[in-house]
């Protein structure tokens, strides 16, 4: 076996890096193709998801291997090989093995215990076969792979380790409150009909939200999964729209899901602010300089000849405790009600568009009162919000490349939850104890693919052995019909049985040894040793190799032999 990984994942990549490093679907297929055209590969699978990608090969060798695969992975990435190169890792042989069978389990993933990754491998396997790019090798371990992942969420509590990472990324939506309690009652958009968005869906509909609303590029798709929800009975109410109609609905709903398969944006921060802006009324803002009173602030000399209409909108930013740019430098205004992100739109130089000197020197006084006041409060992340109750629109971003503008965080009212700030999320999630027992089952499995390889390796060996001690019977039969030819039938099917069983016998003990031997680490000289001593025909063993993987009714590794 000389099984060769190549890949990047959240692991040991940027967020930045994994989104401008995705496969598209034609990409994936071109990558496998050009796999199999370079010359250390016989067969190879792509396993691309939001968190990874990782190309598989069966190589002859491992230096020109690694090289190749990293150069292909960075051509059909997108991504320059000498940028690309510091994020990947190369697993090799028993570690590759090790590796696939850990991701299937959800010990590699972003939520450790998720199951989705079943699903990817499935896909990837599919692919390969679909394609035939994959080979005895690949089959075997795609499908021990999904073997091992099943038991691990059969035979251990795995699942309790971790979410989907749905339900991760609405327990980071709904803060502190139960997911259920926070979304009983809203309406939800979901754009997408893949295998993410419908596992969304799902997730929202078994949650409790009161509708769904699916959006499609692929109207069918849209309707027949928004068919599924309503018939789930989980009570949820589900419709399917057109894409051009998303615009309208943002404006309705309460949360969006997306993940889609789409190089661009999906939703930009224009298209959200619009859609906050016009689903809510501002407050009233006070005119008069009992605004600054009544937002706690002290009011400087010679502000009666202020423009009201900037006291309004400096009175709002203080109450909202929101940013202002000024000069290209930003200030934090506190006041009573705390709150993260930009009251005045995703730009804050806006806000003081047509200020005169006169009001900025007031905007000065005022931000200094609001900066020392937010030196004695905690320090929060940009994408962070106190309240969740307080979110006017809840984004969930599953994709990669992402769908959503990463600026909408800065938007007054919305709380936006991606794949990169799940990341950081899950960082110090607190680790169950049957990730230990899943390990456990992974270095069993291991070892036992490992074992099954190499003893698959010299079953061909053994076979033609087999068939050349077959045939020496038959010669040596039909040797003895010339010199003894009064030998009635059942005469000659006695003496023709004794000599098979001596021969049998004889070979019994050596070749289930052989195996036994062959199957242990290190174990890979038996075969050609066999070959030697019994001066075996390779083009024999070629040909019983052959048709060995290509009989159907060998792709189980674990069969006996």
């Amino acid at each position: 076996m000389s099984l060769l990984v190549v890949g990047l994942s959240h692991r040991s990549a940027p967020v930045s890096v994994l989104e401008r490093a995705s496969l598209s679907a034609d990409a994936k297929i071109k990558l496998l193709h050009d796999t199999l055209a370079a010359e250390p590969a016989a067969e190879a699978a792509v396993l691309a998801t939001c968190n990874r990608i990782e190309l598989y090969a069966d190589v002859d060798k491992f230096h020109a291997g690694v090289a190749e695969l990293s150069t292909l992975l960075a051509q059909h990435s997108g991504v320059a090989l000498e940028e690309l190169t510091p994020y990947l890792y190369v697993h090799y042989e028993d570690r590759a093995v090790h590796h696939l069978f850990s991701v299937a389990c959800g010990l590699d993933s972003m939520v450790v215990g998720e199951g989705q990754i079943l699903g990817q491998i499935k896909d990837a396997l599919a692919l390969g076969q679909e394609l035939h790019t994959a080979g005895r090798l690949i089959n075997d371990l795609f499908q021990q792979a999904l073997r091992v992942g099943k038991r691990a969420h059969s035979e251990t509590g795995i699942d309790r380790a971790g979410q989907s990472l749905v339900t991760f990324g609405l327990e980071q939506l709904a803060v502190r409150v139960p997911v259920g309690e926070w979304a009983a009652g809203k309406r939800a958009l979901v754009i997408g009909a893949g295998s993410m968005s419908s596992l969304a869906a799902a997730t929202l509909a078994r949650v409790g939200v009161a509708e769904i609303v699916v959006a499609n590029r692929t109207a069918d798709r849209a309707e027949r999964l928004a068919e599924i929800l309503v018939a789930s009975g989980t009570g949820v109410a589900a419709v399917a729209i057109p894409m051009a109609g998303v615009a309208d609905e943002l404006t309705r709903v309460d949360v969006v899901v997306s993940c889609t398969g789409a190089t661009g944006l999906v939703l930009t921060a224009d298209d959200v602010l619009a859609a906050v802006s016009q689903g809510s009324a501002p407050d009233p803002a006070p005119q008069t300089p009992a605004g600054l009173e009544s937002a706690g602030l002290d009011v400087p000399a010679g502000l009666e000849s202020a423009d009201a209409d900037v006291i309004a909108r400096l009175v709002a930013a203080a109450r909202d405790g929101g940013r202002l740019a000024d000069a290209g430098a930003a200030r934090t205004i506190s006041a009573a009600v705390e709150a993260d992100g930009c009251p005045v739109g995703p730009d804050g130089r806006a806000a003081l568009t047509g200020v005169d000197a006169n009001s900025l020197e007031l905007h000065g006084t005022w931000a200094d009162q609001g900066e020392a006041a937010a030196q004695r409060q905690p320090r929060r992340s940009a994408r962070t919000q106190t309240d969740a109750t307080a979110v006017r629109l809840a984004l969930l971003d599953l994709a990669m490349p992402r769908d959503i503008d990463a600026a909408v965080h800065r938007i007054p009212g919305v709380r936006l939850v991606d794949i990169e700030s799940l990341a950081e999320a899950s960082a110090d999630a607190p680790m169950a104890a049957d990730v230990d027992a899943v390990r456990g089952i992974v270095t069993e499995e291991v070892a036992a693919f490992g074992a099954a390889q190499r003893a698959a390796h010299i079953t061909p060996t053994v076979v033609a052995l087999r068939a050349m001690a077959a045939e020496v019977v038959a010669m040596e039969v039909a040797r003895l019909d010339g010199r003894v030819p009064d030998l009635d039938e059942r005469q000659r099917a006695e003496v023709t049985q004794t000599v098979r069983r001596v021969v049998d016998k004889l070979l019994h003990a050596p070749t289930v040894r052989v195996k036994q031997l062959a199957s242990e680490p290190g174990g890979a000289g038996y075969a050609e040793a066999l070959r030697e001593l019994f001066d075996l025909d390779p083009q024999t063993v070629a040909s019983v190799s052959r048709a060995d993987a290509a009989d159907p009714m060998n792709d189980d590794p674990g069969r006996a032999s």
